[in-house]
């Protein structure tokens, strides 16, 4: 496991139950008290993980060996660190993202950027662990259930395996495009509900949003490839709902503070964590140019967090569009 932020260290203890597991922290500090008091003091404070995870500074020893490399690192330093290992990457192991991000500039899927730095690897064994996956609930051991794509439906059912436990209901799919999709673009629409709960909308108003949300993720997400089924499963409605309904999202918790009255540097500065949403907004929209497709929430979106719109007048532009056929 490379990354040992929340959700990186969260997959982690899960794996850790079932099969020799290390992860990866970029600080001695994190890795020893992981392997000392079986705790991530920084990103999970207060559960406790697995004596069986052991944790590590050094890439090279975490990935040597592996059977598989899951990577865990927010968007904007995936290829960087992935870099770092990729020669060490053996061709025959499956590579997963757990990262729900688009790398800014090249517009890449964090499966693109490990086909571009791992050339070796088959594409097939390339793939995404995804889904509703609030960190702190799973482990907390609180029910719910995640999706694994990778197109050998072999590795896919080895990863299920272990990642499954009484807890976490683990399904496989073989549409590693519209999984991926589903992840990334769930959080530009989690920054607009947060921004709705922020200024004191109610439940009506999130469910028109939410719904609306689906339709835009969905016309980007099969313009690029997905197909129009899984964004109605856990990759998609799944991930949307939890990320849109929970103050423990953080691209929830940015739209909600910038409809607070908050500037954007502080509401980050307070989280201390990486909200992929502030800035997958504005690779959401290029790739929306780019493929021609009209995303109303989005922009609107993009308006507040990179033009200084407040979240009212977003909310008032959008409800003045001129009215249209629902699809």
């Amino acid at each position: 496991m490379i990354g040992a932020g929340s959700w990186g260290t969260t997959a982690a203890a899960l794996a850790a139950r079932s099969t020799s597991t290390v992860i990866w922290a970029r600080r001695r500090e994190l890795a020893d008290a992981i392997n000392s008091r079986h705790e991530n003091p920084d990103y999970l404070p207060g559960f406790r993980l697995p004596s069986e995870l052991r944790a590590t500074d050094d890439i090279g020893e975490c990935v040597g060996g592996a059977d598989a490399v899951v990577m865990a690192v927010p968007s904007h330093g995936f290829r960087e660190v992935l870099g770092k290992l990729a020669h060490r990457i053996a061709d025959h192991i499956p590579v997963i993202s757990l990262t729900k991000g688009i790398e800014q500039g090249s517009l890449a899927t964090m499966t693109q950027i490990i086909a571009e730095e791992c050339p070796g690897v088959r594409p097939s064994l390339i793939g995404v662990l995804t889904g509703p996956n609030l960190a702190s609930e799973i482990v907390d051991g609180q029910p719910t259930a995640a999706v694994v794509a990778l197109g050998d439906k072999e590795a896919a059912r080895q990863i299920q395996g272990v990642f499954m436990g009484p807890s976490f209901r683990v399904y496989t799919n073989d549409d590693v495009v519209g999984c991926e999709l589903g992840g990334a673009l769930k959080n530009v629409m989690a920054v607009a509900a947060g921004m709705s709960d922020g200024l004191g909308f109610g439940d009506n108003t999130r469910a028109a949003l939410v719904t609306r949300a689906l339709a835009e993720l969905t016309r980007l997400g099969v313009a690029m490839g997905g197909r129009p089924s899984t964004f109605a499963g856990l990759a998609g409605m799944g991930d949307l709902i939890a990320t849109t309904s929970s103050a423990k999202s953080r691209n929830h918790r940015v739209g909600f503070g910038l409809a607070q009255g908050k500037t954007l540097d502080v509401v980050i500065h307070e989280m201390n964590m990486v909200a992929e949403g502030v800035k997958t907004t504005q690779a959401v929209l290029d790739l929306a140019a780019r493929h021609e497709i009209e995303m109303p929430i989005a922009h609107h979106v993009g308006m507040v967090l990179y033009d200084g719109m407040h979240p009212r007048d977003a909310v008032l532009e959008l409800m003045t569009r001129d009215a249209r056929a629902e699809i």
